[in-house]
């Protein structure tokens, strides 16, 4: 286990590397401090003056891999590239181009994000595969037939939709939540049942779709016609076998939600007034906050490399011949 972890882990820092060096490239060499500068100041009427000083309150106006006014090892470590990119290594992202602190926001912001994106990832996968699996139970049967329309109609409508009708029924109409904001401690949940329950709604079609359509393309291998001949009751088959060797593909499909769990629904959060890192990254973005948006870019790649390491571990749990590899 531990060299199959090592494997991955070897794997992992060089493709973290190269998302680093890709962010860096495209905020400061493809589109220049300079830039920057004119897209916070405004492009019409802004002085050189005015540009420089902006970078310089910033720490733009080093050199980008080598200052030659430095002395010593300042000589790398006082550039562009060392301050504001290698330093997120070390998870330290500095402050923002409007003075805020970026590490405190992050730590403030992880919670409400995690709140939220949670309970969405954790009932909404249990769900899909309960459903799935009764849909699975009940093959060619008006059950699955009306299960598979309901799925498809799910699907069809935009998690825009669900949001604005759940705010206009359960919280302008029904007065049952309120309709945005959020407030820390007990009182939370009053904030967050209408978004996790719009989370589950509007995600549930195509998991259903997608599981359902793993587990029956696991009922027609040899094994289960097996366990059938054994003498095992179609529940025990569903539940015992194909649920067990239909994980890996769906663990697979999980992963891609890990990284939302800290980074947040940019639409959840943007509508409901909630402040998570999801409506942080979208202000940010408005704002033309760049260092922010490296920042999310980075904490994006890290957690996504994390997930799949995760997975990978997870493999071994539910596939015993992966720890063979």
């Amino acid at each position: 286990m531990i060299a199959y972890l090592l494997r991955r882990l070897m794997w992992a820092i060089p493709t973290l590397i190269g998302v680093n060096l890709l962010v860096f490239t495209l905020f400061f060499i493809v589109n220049s401090p300079d830039d920057m500068a004119r897209a916070q100041l405004g492009s019409k009427r802004v002085t050189q003056e005015a540009i420089e000083r902006w970078k310089a309150d910033r720490g733009y106006d080093k050199p980008l891999f080598w200052n030659s006014r430095a002395q010593g090892l300042a000589r790398v470590s006082d550039t562009i590239f060392v301050q504001k990119s290698a330093r997120m290594f070390l998870l330290d992202f500095g402050k923002s181009d409007v003075g805020r602190d970026i590490n405190r926001e992050l730590s403030q912001r992880m919670w409400p994000s995690l709140a939220l994106a949670l309970p969405v990832f954790v009932l909404g996968l249990f769900a899909a595969i309960v459903f799935a699996l009764v849909l699975v139970f009940f093959r060619a049967t008006w059950l699955d037939f009306t299960g598979v329309v309901l799925c498809v109609v799910l699907m069809s409508i935009s998690a825009l939709f669900y949001i604005l009708a759940g705010q206009y029924l359960f919280a302008r109409t029904w007065n049952l939540v309120p309709i945005s904001g959020f407030l820390p401690g007990v009182d939370a949940w009053r904030f967050l049942v209408l978004p996790i329950l719009i989370g589950l709604v509007s995600g549930l079609g195509a998991n259903v779709r997608w599981y359902r359509a793993l587990f029956l393309e696991e009922i027609e291998k040899d094994y289960v016609r097996t366990a059938r001949a054994k003498g095992l009751s179609e529940a025990a088959v569903l539940f015992r076998h194909v649920l067990k060797n239909g994980m890996i593909p769906i663990l697979t499909g999980a992963v891609v939600l890990i990284p939302s769990l800290f980074l947040g629904s940019l639409l959840s959060e943007s509508f409901f007034g909630i402040p998570g890192l999801g409506s942080f990254t979208i202000d940010a973005i408005l704002q033309q906050d760049f260092a922010v948006v490296r920042a999310m870019v980075f904490i994006g790649a890290l957690l996504y490399i994390l997930g799949l390491m995760l997975t990978d571990v997870s493999y071994t749990l539910v596939d015993p011949r992966v720890r063979l590899q």
